[in-house]
């Protein structure tokens, strides 16, 4: 694969199956970072930009990115810290597969309290975390937890008996709540995340791709909220639309006021509302398709 890959290009790690290779790619695409994907081909070259798609399972990303295989890449924070001793530079947040890191046990035996589990069986796919969880319990209760790693299935463990507990990742709680589990005690908050190596050679791809990144989220968080309103009460009405820095005023020729800013997509209809019933008129949202802060 390495002799395909241009020797100047840098090289950007995508998970290559799953919902999150789909939210990746979407955020790419909406980042305007452009390439074709053969198919069962596990890279692909930029169209504009001087970097190469690599696709990888998310669990070996960290690994291939702190040995300089790889100059970035998205993951998970999980996967971040069950790696530890790997050095990465986490450059942003992603905002999207947001999931916690759990200890379950079966909702029958009505655990309430971890220390119930500690020196039982313990099935997970991320033995490093599940021991850095249960070790300070081992010490305060003088017992040894069993801690068995398996790569899949893991919710499966109880039921076939040859767990106690499992430490797995929960999004909705479905998967879990069918194999009759329930959650003990959160011990990882984690969503996908941009990582770099610090020693990159190409930190001005990396540079620019965390601004059209931003730039996406931006857009996909924000619409622009447009709207007229006379002088007295425009110290009202950008109370309202503070905007994300400040909003944009323009005088207009009969006296009065135009305003744009950005407001959070999850907040506009209140703040529409709120617009009215201060005065502003001819209100109209925006929906943005990129923006650069």
């Amino acid at each position: 694969m390495e002799s395909t890959i241009p020797a100047d290009h840098c090289k950007f790690a995508v998970p290559k199956k799953g919902r999150l290779y789909d939210q990746v790619t979407d955020m790419l695409k909406g980042a305007g970072v452009q390439y074709h994907r053969e198919p069962r081909l596990d890279i692909a070259l930029c169209k504009d930009l001087a970097m190469t798609m690599v696709f990888l399972p998310a669990s070996d990303i960290p690994k291939y990115i702190a040995e300089g295989n790889v100059d970035i890449g998205v993951t998970g924070i999980d996967i971040v810290e069950e790696n530890g001793d790997l050095e990465v530079q986490r450059v942003m947040d992603l905002g999207f597969g947001k999931c916690r890191l759990c200890v379950q046990a079966p909702v029958v035996k009505g655990v309430k309290d971890v220390r119930e589990l500690a020196g039982k069986r313990i099935v997970t796919s991320f033995p490093n975390l599940t021991k850095k969880f249960f070790d300070p319990l081992d010490e305060e209760l003088g017992v040894k937890t069993s801690i068995r790693f398996v790569s899949g299935s893991v919710e499966a463990a109880c039921g076939l008996g040859l767990a106690d507990a499992v430490v797995d990742l929960v999004e909705t709680g479905t998967t879990m709540k069918a194999a009759g589990l329930e959650i003990v005690q959160s011990i990882l908050t984690t969503e996908a995340i941009l990582i770099a190596n610090p020693q990159s050679t190409h930190k001005n791809i990396v540079d620019l791709l965390k601004h059209r990144i931003e730039g996406y989220i931006t857009s996909k968080k924000f619409v622009m909220v447009s709207y007229n309103c006379s002088p007295e009460i425009l110290a009202k009405v950008t109370e309202i639309t503070p905007g994300k820095r400040a909003p944009t005023i323009t005088q207009l020729t009969d006296g009065g006021h135009a305003v744009s800013s950005l407001v959070k997509k999850a907040d506009v209809a209140k703040v529409m509302d709120e617009l009215h019933l201060a005065g502003a008129r001819d209100i109209l949202v925006l929906e943005l398709s990129n923006s650069r802060m």
